[in-house]
């Protein structure tokens, strides 16, 4: 098929991706007249599916795939447990292999939580589990699952969905692809959407796993002492009953894993303790890219002087009702920030509450005034409810940035342990 127009072909450009051979490089964003010219093009998860020029060269013939749908073309046989909701998806990915390895299984972790599948497209040894994080780009592309893990479904990514109902279609087309789903039966919303599939089990309900007492429960029996776990919140409570439920669904022993929850490292940027620096505490929740997540963060912290900083790249959320939970529920500070800072600052004075609000450009400057306004002993707590693109690369990038800027070193902040085959 020929190329697309505006074309390099230098072996700089092809030695610095890394490839290999005569390829011909596109310099300019193809139009579907372009896209049209081939029989099959291969996808970055980033780019939207619903983009005109994508929509107009499927119908002229082309087909899109990934390296998702690759891998899962090439893997029917794999047993495969794969998580997606709109927060702590990464969390629950990585507390399940945690979980099954303390169990003496052979796991790889993989997928959107850091390492992509067609890394380990040829392992010398399969493993028992191929256990992956999906996001909404990718939940359309998965074949074969054995168990689908729905952990939640709030509004994010409207700029790649377009619609909140194209987004919950395309989250929840997971269960399509699995013989089993575990969902989060506490969201009503989910569980009315998601109910019917013939094989399904929910947590956060009390005749499953659920919180009750401080302890997770299976129905009446106790499993896990709370004040044991290393993963602070309601929400992250929440994360290891849906983790335990899909071990249970798989046909593992979820009970005889449960203790190795103790021994589980929370992944960075996720209300991260950073430390204690100028009287006050450090707190990076970085990885928070929607209104909902910011409030479970804050949650973790009633009763404590907060001052929270949001804003970052605006994808269109609606922040209504968190500054009506902000009127009710107010914390000492709010400094709104980056690109969407200036929206947000305005829903939030329409509200009121009785908090201090501050409107800045920069995370360095609300770092610094943070640092101004909030009393001794208090915390400062990094949960922007909205990307990084604005600013930084991505929320890793930012989350260091912020750690840097109150006084501690981001080397020491940490990866995500256990990606790959173990």
């Amino acid at each position: 098929m020929p190329a697309a127009p505006e074309i390099t072909e230098t072996a700089e450009a092809t030695e610095a991706a890394g490839i290999v051979g005569n390829v011909d490089i596109v310099t300019v964003p193809p139009g579907a007249a372009d896209l049209s010219a081939f029989d099959v093009v291969i996808k970055s998860p980033g780019i939207s599916a619903y983009r005109p020029e994508i929509l107009e060269a499927q119908h002229n013939g082309t087909r899109f795939t990934s390296g998702t749908a690759l891998w899962f073309a090439e893997h029917a046989e794999a047993r495969v447990i794969a998580v997606t909701g709109t927060k702590g998806k990464s969390t629950v990915t990585a507390l399940i292999a945690h979980l099954l390895r303390s169990l003496g299984r052979r796991v790889a972790l993989a997928g959107n939580i850091g390492l992509p599948l067609l890394e380990l497209l040829d392992p010398a040894q399969p493993p028992d589990w191929w256990v992956v994080e999906l996001s909404s780009f990718q939940t359309r592309e998965a074949a074969d699952v054995e168990v689908a893990v729905l952990n939640n479904v709030y509004e994010e990514h409207l700029d790649w969905h377009g619609t909140r109902e194209r987004y919950v279609e395309d989250k929840l087309a997971l269960a399509a692809a699995a013989r089993t789903v575990v969902a989060n039966a506490a969201q009503a919303s989910l569980w009315a959407r998601i109910g019917a599939h013939p094989r399904i089990a929910g947590f956060g309900r009390t005749e499953g796993w659920h919180v009750e007492g401080g302890a997770i429960r299976d129905g009446e029996r106790l499993v896990f002492d709370l004040a044991h776990s290393p993963l602070p919140g309601d929400h992250n409570a929440s994360n290891l009953c849906a983790a335990l439920a899909a071990l249970d669904a798989a046909g593992e022993d979820a009970a005889a894993a449960a203790p190795a929850a103790a021994t589980f490292r929370p992944l960075p940027h996720r209300l991260q303790t950073l430390g204690e620096r100028d009287g006050l505490l450090w707190v990076d929740d970085s990885i928070a890219t929607t209104p909902q997540a910011t409030l479970e963060a804050l949650a973790s912290f009633r009763g404590r002087a907060v001052t929270v900083l949001v804003g970052g790249h605006d994808r269109g959320l609606d922040w209504h009702p968190f500054a009506e939970r902000m009127h009710g529920d107010p914390p000492h500070a709010l400094v709104t920030m980056g690109a969407n800072g200036p929206r947000i600052a305005v829903q939030l004075r329409g509200t009121g509450g009785a908090y201090r609000l501050e409107q800045v450009a920069t995370l360095e400057e609300a770092v610094s005034l943070a640092r101004r306004v909030t009393p001794h002993g208090g915390v400062v707590l990094l949960s922007p409810g909205a990307p990084s693109f604005d600013q930084f690369k991505d929320y890793a990038a930012r989350g260091c940035r912020f750690a840097e800027l109150a006084g501690f070193d981001p080397g020491t902040i940490g990866v995500v342990e256990g990606l790959g085959i173990a």
